[in-house]
């Protein structure tokens, strides 16, 4: 057993009769609208932080409490007083006269909340800046009220100049900058209904670039992204519930067709000056995967189509002409670092790169973190320190600083998922742990100065709910390969009283782990599953994060074979362990890549798998988009057997076990196509399943009714398919079989 596991995972060692009677188990019934009407366990926690250049004061973001959907903007004194600096002046303002752009990004940032949900300040913290229903509001941080600035139309992703006296910001795909009186300035508008300024294309905001204009440092000029998707095939989203209304469009980049024309240009806040083009090879490098503007100039990452290039360019504003700092090649594929590109005070670059089966941190060209430390993303540089986060042990990610003459100093303590924000020698440590969620505030000083937080409690308060089910995860390093894992059991259950059941709730793939050491909604939701009588197993197999580059790119040409191999390890490995699991009674559960990892397991593992529920499932890659497909399976008109092995469409004549496919019919990221096509494929092999539809849902599903249900639907499919005996009696409706 491995060492750091706990005393949870004692709680099966022998074996017992199968026949052994389960005791009534408390099932918590709350939990399912628990979990729904905090958003997930989302609702009342404080984010967003932003640290004054003199490090006493913090602005964040923070619902009213743990049910209160509406985000506000606080502010964080010196002495750990707390006030609301701005909210929604009305009842409705929170939701309605959102604009789609906004909608858009909201979506790409899985933004559950409503109200402030993004702000931006000036380099000062003097100002800050958000749209509310369409309008421009900014608030002074040193008091007085918000105030509305007037704008020609809807306001899309304010940003504040560095001098705090103007605001630029887009609408109807335009780049304006407006000044705190209200006199408005149009720097680029797009010359077709089909480009835009100053937003991210749909590849770069589904990889986590949700900005698409920079500010000069001295606030003359504004870098910006021009899009063009003219050349992008267009998908329309339909609402088959309201049909009456008409479909969506949406350009849709899908694995091998054209990527969106994207283009950099230095606008000038100079009436005389024209725009400039930043020039790179763009037919070569069609991603723009990272911008910054610091003392140093425009700083630029732009990535080859096939993403086994990354350039990292310093680019004249002048002239537009483009010099290479730093390129990096790998034969899988080159993982771009968030928070980069970068520069200290002196000029050096921060940047990634990976060797020895580490993604180490270089500042210049030397390696400042150690080796088998892997560095997860960069979170500030402030002279020549840099703030970063880092695992070494997969389930935990910490906080770290290096600076010149301390080397690399950890500022985190204890089991969880740390990242943080600093500013004038303070740091805000925004900490998931396995009692839940903490922020706390360290002031002054160098890094190995760290003060312990005050008797008086120096930290940012957390207003979210308590869990209704608390999880006792057993973890677990399973196999030959050391599978990160988790093992959830009943709360009620007594080692030897009869076999569980088992369920896994993997995610199981690329960009994503579950099985951490903190506290979140998904461990909740697994113990909630282990409460109805299962032994709920989750493992991280191949292609998960925080294993280093050589873990994630063994699923390079395969989406689903080295991860289904990594379930099933897992599994055998649990059981062995445990032997009150019962291996005759196996379920899999999962969303997204979670269930098209549990699709597959059905369709291709029956022997092991005996009912799946597989939720938005990406089950034919040639529907998904170019940047995350292409990555992990090629282009398809190069590697076309990567895109025929991944594919569950070819699978459909193999199933023999129930299979229940959900979808959002609104998901403009996964498309309801994907289960469609699987769905008509099984009926045409005469493959009974069942489908449950989700009128009006997207990828994240947020309205309360469905989240509630959804969680009861599943479990009662799960005991029907596998036999067990219910002690819920949700009233759910029965599955829609398909024959």
């Amino acid at each position: 057993m491995d060492a750091a596991t706990d005393t949870a995972t004692d709680a099966a060692e022998d074996s017992a009769p199968d026949t052994a009677a389960f005791p009534e188990s408390p099932e918590f019934p709350e939990f399912p609208r628990q979990l729904a009407r905090t958003r997930r366990f989302s609702l009342g926690v404080p984010r967003q932080f932003t640290v004054s250049p003199d490090g006493r004061r913090v602005l964040f973001l923070r619902t009213g409490g743990g049910s209160d959907p509406v985000s506000r903007l606080w502010l964080r004194e010196e002495d750990g007083a707390e006030r609301v600096l701005a909210e929604p002046p009305g009842p409705r303002s929170a939701r309605d006269g959102v604009p789609e752009e906004e909608r858009f990004l909201r979506e790409r940032a899985r933004e559950q909340a409503e109200g402030v949900v993004a702000y931006a300040t000036d380099p000062g913290m003097r100002i800050a800046a958000f749209a509310l229903g369409g309008a421009l509001w900014v608030v002074r941080t040193d008091g007085g009220a918000p105030f509305a600035v007037r704008t020609p139309g809807p306001v899309v992703g304010p940003r504040p100049s560095p001098d705090g006296r103007s605001v630029a910001y887009v609408t109807a795909g335009a780049l304006h900058v407006v000044d705190l009186e209200g006199n408005d300035r149009l720097l680029a508008a797009p010359e077709g209904p089909e480009v835009t300024y100053g937003l991210p294309d749909y590849v770069a905001a589904e990889s986590g670039r949700l900005r698409g204009f920079w500010w000069a440092p001295d606030g003359t000029a504004l870098l910006a992204a021009r899009v063009d998707t003219s050349q992008v095939q267009r998908w329309y989203i339909a609402d088959p519930a309201n049909p009456h209304l008409p479909p969506r469009s949406v350009p849709y980049p899908a694995a091998g067709t054209p990527n969106a024309d994207v283009s950099l240009h230095v606008l000038s806040l100079e009436e005389r000056r024209t725009a400039v083009e930043v020039g790179w090879d763009r037919a070569a490098f069609e991603y723009l995967a990272g911008a910054h503007w610091d003392a140093h100039g425009p700083l630029v990452t732009v990535q080859s189509r096939d993403q086994r290039t990354v350039r990292v360019l310093a680019a004249d504003p002048a002239s537009g002409a483009t010099r290479l700092l730093h390129e990096q090649r790998d034969a899988a594929w080159v993982e771009p670092m968030p928070g980069t590109p970068a520069r200290t005070a002196s000029g050096a670059l921060v940047h990634a790169e990976e060797r020895d089966g580490t993604r180490e941190l270089r500042i210049g060209a030397e390696v400042r973190t150690p080796p088998g430390l892997q560095v997860r993303e960069v979170l500030a540089v402030e002279g020549e320190r840099v703030l970063f986060t880092a695992s070494d042990e997969p389930t935990e990610t910490h906080v770290w600083s290096y600076e010149p003459g301390d080397g690399c100093v950890r500022l985190s303590e204890g089991p969880g998922l740390h990242t943080a924000a600093a500013g004038g020698g303070t740091v805000v440590l925004d900490s998931r742990t396995p009692g839940g969620h903490r922020t706390t505030v360290l002031r002054g000083g160098r890094p190995h100065q760290r003060p312990a937080p005050r008797a008086d409690g120096d930290g940012i308060g957390s207003l979210a709910e308590e869990p209704a089910v608390t999880p006792r995860p057993a973890f677990l390093s399973l196999g030959d390969r050391g599978l990160r894992s988790a093992l959830y059991l009943p709360s009620w259950y007594e080692p030897g009283s009869g076999k569980l059941p088992v369920l896994l709730d993997p995610y199981g793939g690329p960009a994503m782990q579950v099985v951490v050491r903190a506290r979140t909604w998904f461990s909740c939701v697994s113990q909630w599953f282990a409460e109805q009588g299962f032994a709920v197993l989750v493992a991280d197999g191949r292609g998960t994060p925080g294993r280093g580059p050589d873990w994630e790119k063994a699923v390079r040409g395969d989406a689903l074979g080295p991860a289904l191999e990594d379930q099933v390890e897992a599994l055998h490995a649990a059981a062995d362990r445990f032997r009150d699991l019962d291996l005759a009674r196996v379920g899999i559960r999962g969303w997204s890549y979670g269930g098209y990892l549990a699709a597959g397991a059905v369709l291709r593992r029956p022997d092991v798998f005996h009912a799946a529920v597989a939720g938005a499932a990406p089950a034919d890659p040639w529907l998904y988009e170019t940047h995350w497909k292409e990555r992990y399976l090629g282009h398809p008109d190069e590697e076309p057997e990567n895109y025929e092995r991944s594919s569950l469409i070819a699978d459909a004549p193999r199933l023999s076990r129930p299979l229940l496919l959900v979808h959002g019919l609104a998901d403009d990221n996964v498309v309801v196509a994907h289960s469609l096509r699987l769905s008509a494929a099984l009926l045409a092999a005469g493959r009974p399943h069942s489908v449950l539809p989700l009128p009006g849902i997207s990828h994240l599903v947020a309205r309360e009714d469905v989240t509630e249900n959804l969680l009861l639907f599943q479990i009662n499919f799960l005991r029907k398919s596998l036999g067990i005996e219910s002690h819920l009696n949700t009233g759910a409706p029965p599955s829609v079989q398909i024959d």
